[in-house]
Parts: C-alpha cells; structure tokens; sequence
C-alpha cells in the first residue's frame, strides 16, 4: 500500500467490487449484467494472474487499474497487461490515472514482468494520448470477432 497525504494506492477487496463495477460501466458507457461481473471479480480477486490497485482518497474509491500477469510464450517471459484503467469522471485530468499507471509498473516489474501492455479501442483517442505520455509506443493491432448476435461490425464504446 502506498499513502500520498490523504491518497491512498491499494490492493483490491471483496467489498471494492460495487465501486469498481461502477467506474467500469461508466468507462464503458454501458450497465453491465452486475452479477456476472460480481462473479468474474470474486475470480480475479483470488487468482494470482490478476492484479487490481484501488486509488482512494478521502475514503472514496476514484479510480483503479486491473492486470493480468502471465507468461506469455511469444515473448518467452512474463509479461502485464492492464485491462482496464478507469479514474472516476469528475477527477479526471488530475494524476490519478498517472499515479495508478506509475504504481501499476510498479508491481509489474515486483513480479518479474519484461514489460507492460494494453489494448486499447481505436475510438479513445484521448487515451491513445495518455498511454504515449506515459512511454508507452503503439507497434501492435488488435483483432476481434464477436460471438453475439449484436455484431454489425460496427465499432463503439462498451463492446
């Protein structure tokens, strides 16, 4: 755990997971099923793979960044991937993103990760900005299929 005056960087809990699904939905744009999500949390929460810091200030959760962990055979070592990084809306543009990508490299390189990686929709311009603020290069496309009967190939938020 890491204290910045009355800033708190942390590990997730169980009890983390309504303000947590929050955050994501509204990064999403979308209600997600809660009880899905509820469920795929509580995975996450006791697997070794997955790695969520919660930022938290003034006893309120702001933001946080979740990471998968994994060796990955193309690179021959362990390699982070942040899933998802989501600061809550009205405390955007203030650090927070910055301070859980810093603490998120972090805990990477305390587990032997080579690198950090993220995927990122071609929408989120703004984000594509953040993610080269922080040293981060773009050398990889990702590709997608859905499997549901909403595809159109249309590409949007929340998918």
């Amino acid at each position: 755990m890491r204290v910045i005056s009355n800033e708190v960087i942390r590990h997730n809990k169980a009890d983390d997971c309504e303000a947590v699904y929050s955050l994501i939905c509204d990064m999403e744009s979308r209600q997600l099923p809660y009880e899905q999500f509820r469920q795929i949390y509580n995975l996450q929460l006791k697997s070794d793979l997955y790695t969520c810091l919660i930022y938290e200030k003034e006893g309120t959760v702001r933001g946080c960044i979740n990471l998968r962990m994994e060796q990955q055979l193309h690179h021959a070592g362990k390699i982070c991937e942040i899933m998802e990084l989501v600061v809550d809306g009205s405390c955007r543009s203030t650090g927070i993103g910055k301070t859980l990508f810093d603490a998120a490299c972090d805990e990477a390189k305390r587990h032997g990760c080579m690198q950090i990686e993220v995927c990122c929709n071609q929408l989120r311009e703004r984000t594509h900005r953040f993610y080269e603020r922080q040293g981060m290069h773009n050398f990889h496309y990702k590709f997608s299929r859905s499997f549901t009967d909403d595809d159109d190939g249309t590409n949007r938020l929340g998918r």
